[in-house]
């Protein structure tokens, strides 16, 4: 099970959300749109995908984790999924 299984449809939208703003960003750059106003969006559309990593981050440690460590002490399971928690935070880090 995944840890954003009670929440698909919220993330599903928030995803199509970003989907509509980065088809909006095609059409600025198609009709030659400023520059400026072109970089106001890519950020925008940025945060909004940094949004769905964190929440998606949050589910995984809430519950993947979680359910892990609840399987015993010294579990190999717990510490892979720490470890994933771990390299996913770094690769949010670095964008």
């Amino acid at each position: 099970m995944t840890g954003y299984r009670t929440e698909k449809d919220q993330l599903l939208r928030r995803l199509r959300r970003v989907e509509g703003q980065i088809r909006g960003l095609q059409r600025m750059v198609d009709t030659d749109t400023y520059c400026i106003d072109v970089l106001t969006q890519v950020s925008a559309a940025t945060k909004a995908l940094q949004s769905v990593a964190l929440h998606l981050l949050d589910g995984h440690l809430a519950h993947c984790v979680q359910d892990a460590i609840a399987g015993g002490a010294g579990n190999d399971e717990a510490d892979t999924k720490i470890t994933e928690a771990t390299q996913a935070i770094a690769r949010l880090m670095r964008t």
